[in-house]
């Protein structure tokens, strides 16, 4: 599996918002994730869940930037910012590394969201 090319494909969806979408397309079934407020999940349908409540709780999108992605092996790194108006009426800017291991079938195994 060629990760670089699987990882812009990945980020590419990232970046239009279907957040969802690639989860459901590049996550494997036994995926783990955890971010810097401690929130992990187990497996590929929990995290389907946890970006589904996500994403219905954004009103509008005021903009999704991806920096760049570094590829080292079977792990790559993605920069993004995240700018986000909620349904609550709060705001949500991220500036965020995203960090992912990948199996050997193409998938990701692990990510971990870090604040940059």
């Amino acid at each position: 599996m060629d990760i670089k090319t699987l990882a812009t494909e990945m980020d590419s969806i990232v970046a239009q918002g279907a957040i969802v979408e690639a989860v459901e397309k590049f996550f494997a079934d036994d995926a783990n994730t955890s971010d810097y407020n401690q929130v992990t999940t187990s497996g590929k349908a929990q995290m389907v869940e946890k970006m589904k409540g996500f994403a219905d709780a954004i009103a509008k999108v005021n903009g999704i930037k991806h920096h760049r992605t570094i590829v080292d092996g079977n792990v790559t790194a993605s920069e993004f910012t995240f700018d986000f108006l909620m349904k609550d009426d709060s705001s949500i800017y991220w500036h965020e590394i995203i960090r992912r291991i990948w199996n050997d079938e193409g998938q990701v195994i692990e990510e971990e969201y870090f604040n940059a």
